[in-house]
């Protein structure tokens, strides 16, 4: 139960006894495996990059631009959420050059393309709204409809990783 509590800690606890539940009874690696078969393809940094770039130009084209979109080993996935934006500024002789960066936990290198699409959603979503507001839930699930429902299910696996381990490993 203590790994709802640490992923689920926003649910409601009938939901997290739920899973709980499913946990407890071996069935949450098979629930997402008949929804989610493999893991997405993009394992390198410019793989995820050039996807980030697509879903940006799909619904942000007016948003700043990205300069990096990399995964991260650093990112501990419970202090640090999924993954991290940052808007980096440096001083180059006489210029002030700024950038905006995202990072993603490396475990995320093995989950199903919708998971992925998710936590960039959310980390693109900062580039237009700083706060986790209702402006900036409504610009996630703009760029993805079912953003709640990938979000709980990537809370799911959470829980699933760390009792029994990878899924798609």
């Amino acid at each position: 139960m203590n790994e709802v509590k640490t992923y689920l800690s926003g649910y409601s606890a009938e939901l997290q006894q739920q899973v709980s539940a499913l946990l407890d009874a071996e069935k949450t690696g098979p629930w997402l495996l008949s929804k989610y078969p493999r893991a997405h393809e993009l394992a390198g940094a410019k793989q995820l990059y050039q996807y980030a770039q697509q879903l940006k130009q799909e619904a942000m084209r007016s948003a700043p631009p990205i300069s990096k979109v990399v995964y991260d080993d650093k990112i501990h996935v419970i202090h640090n959420a999924l993954g991290l934006h940052t808007y980096v500024s440096r001083v180059q002789g006489s210029k002030l050059k700024a950038k905006n960066e995202i990072r993603i936990g490396a475990l995320f290198r093995q989950v199903p393309e919708p998971f992925l699409r998710m936590i960039l959603v959310h980390e693109l979503a900062h580039l237009k709204e700083k706060e986790h507001s209702k402006a900036f839930y409504k610009l996630c699930c703009y760029m993805e409809p079912d953003y709640h429902q990938l979000e709980f299910e990537l809370r799911v696996y959470l829980c699933h990783r760390e009792r029994f381990g990878e899924l798609w490993a």
